[in-house]
């Protein structure tokens, strides 16, 4: 077996994490497998993988190497793909934010993978800051204001905020008519996972944002905890239009201070700075940015 080929075998053992399953995606016997990667250690001084009775991880020499296999297999590819006008395939590591997701990405798969039938896509859900460099990610849907970071960010799209509470919320505390009759009212606060701040409530006059002072006795991390707490009354709260346009619809929610709108939140994709982008990548992003399109035209009126 060539070094390409021990490369591709070895980064399936990590994104598998499992020489059996590895060596059955590449149509290899266990034996060699194992025997490649034995090889592949010795040739290279290091122990790359740390085997137990139950999985395969790699050591911080493999998540290294497995990086820079990544970026050679990448290239490869696409130096090939370019002169042969080959079909794009190999693994697509995305990391999104759930709900993002949900709405407008995966809806829409099935026409994804139809287009592009030998790319197989790895798709994690956190709210999380993502090293797409030690974790070997290949690119991050974001939503909202991004921290600084020496990554690519391409927005693709920006989404409709309102402000909302719940009937039962609204009858303890009143239906503010203005942003400054918001003293004395409460929100359920929404904390950014990677700094811990708060997002503010704020709206914006004369085509500038300002911020209104509201206590947040509850915060949470997760778009799905900061709906149901909305729900259930624990304050209003400045939330995406498509997420709870079921709930306006349906009565569970009710839009405030319309005549004073909110600010638009971005949502947008990432990918490390230093590494051409590669084929699949630019696929996924083109499709991605048509997907929103599709979403917002869709999107349910409240």
């Amino acid at each position: 077996m060539d070094r390409l080929d021990a490369m591709r075998l070895f980064t399936r053992v990590v994104d598998r994490r499992s020489f059996t399953q590895a060596a059955h995606d590449l149509d290899l016997p266990r034996s060699t497998a194992t025997q490649v990667i034995q090889q592949l250690e010795t040739r290279l001084g290091v122990r790359l993988l740390q085997r137990t009775t139950r999985t395969v991880r790699p050591t911080l020499d493999g998540e290294a190497y497995y990086r820079r296999c990544l970026a050679i297999l990448d290239d490869v590819a696409d130096a090939e793909g370019a002169f042969r006008g080959a079909v794009p395939k190999g693994m697509l590591r995305i990391e999104v934010q759930g709900t993002i997701a949900r709405h407008f990405l995966i809806p829409g798969l099935p026409d994804f993978m139809h287009r592009y039938p030998e790319i197989e896509i790895a798709l994690s859900e956190s709210d999380r800051w993502v090293d797409v460099v030690r974790e070997g990610v290949d690119c991050v849907l974001r939503y909202g204001a991004l921290p600084d970071s020496d990554l690519v960010a391409r927005q693709v799209t920006t989404l409709e905020r309102i402000t909302v509470a719940a009937p039962a919320y609204l009858a303890r505390r009143g239906a503010p008519a203005t942003p400054a009759d918001l003293a004395g009212h409460r929100t359920v606060g929404i904390r950014l996972v990677s700094t811990g701040a708060l997002t503010p409530i704020e709206f914006v006059e004369g085509g500038a944002p300002f911020r209104v002072d509201v206590p947040a006795p509850l915060s949470v991390t997760g778009t799905e905890s900061f709906r149901d707490c909305v729900l259930l009354g624990l304050g209003l709260a400045q939330m995406p239009l498509f997420h709870i346009a079921d709930d306006l619809a349906e009565g569970r929610l009710v839009r405030i201070l319309d005549d004073h709108p909110v600010s638009s939140a971005p949502v947008s994709i990432l990918y490390p700075r230093s590494r051409q982008l590669s084929t699949r990548v630019r696929l996924f992003i083109d499709w991605a940015v048509e997907r929103f399109a599709v979403g917002a035209r869709v999107r349910p009126e409240p």
